[in-house]
C-alpha cells in the first residue's frame, strides 16, 4: 500500500510517498518540498502545484492521499490561499480515484508521538525512528508530509 502525504501550502508544499516495507516499518519512497515563486500570479502557482501532484501520482501510483486539514490562524488571507492549494491537490487525487484521508494537526501529533501537544521537534525526532528513510530530511514541510502519511497508515490499519 502506497500513501501520498501532503502538507498543504502554496509557497511550500510538502510531498511524501510512503509504503510498508518488508520490515513492517513504513518506508519513505520519495519526499520533497515543492516551492512556487512569490513572483508568479497565484493562479499560476496553483497550476504548478497541480502539475507537480499529478506527476507524483503518475510516477509513484499511490492508492491514498493523506492531507492535513487547516487550522485557523490570524491571517485569513493565508488560510484562504492554503485552502485553495489544498483544493487543487484533492482535485488531482480525485481525478485518478485516490481515497482521501484528512488528518488534523492533533491527530498527526498523536499518531507520531502519542501526545497531542507534542512540539515540532518531538514529531520530527519520532519520524526518524518510525520510518525507514535513506537520507536525513530537514524541511519542515517535507517532514510534515511524512507525518501525515504515517497518520493515515495508523488510522487505516495497514
Amino acid at each position: 500500500m502506497r500513501i501520498l502525504g501532503i502538507d498543504p501550502g502554496f509557497e511550500r508544499l510538502g510531498i511524501a510517498i510512503l509504503e510498508k516495507s518488508k520490515s513492517k516499518k513504513e518506508c519513505v519512497i520519495f519526499s520533497e518540498c515543492f516551492k512556487t515563486s512569490a513572483k508568479l500570479e497565484f493562479s499560476e502557482r496553483l497550476n504548478l502545484i497541480g502539475i507537480e501532484v499529478r506527476r507524483i501520482i503518475k510516477k509513484y501510483k499511490p492508492e491514498i492521499l493523506a492531507i492535513e486539514t487547516l487550522f485557523l490562524n490570524t491571517n485569513q488571507k493565508t488560510v484562504m490561499r492554503v485552502a485553495e492549494a489544498r483544493g487543487v491537490v484533492m482535485y488531482e487525487a480525485a481525478q485518478v480515484g485516490l481515497k482521501i484521508f484528512e488528518a488534523t494537526p492533533l491527530q498527526i501529533k498523536i499518531a507520531t508521538t502519542g501526545y497531542g501537544r507534542a512540539d515540532k521537534t518531538q514529531v520530527m525526532k519520532m519520524i526518524q525512528i518510525l520510518v525507514e528513510i535513506e537520507e536525513k530530511k530537514t524541511s519542515d514541510d517535507e517532514l510534515d508530509a511524512i507525518a501525515t502519511a504515517l497518520t493515515a497508515f495508523a488510522h487505516l490499519h495497514f
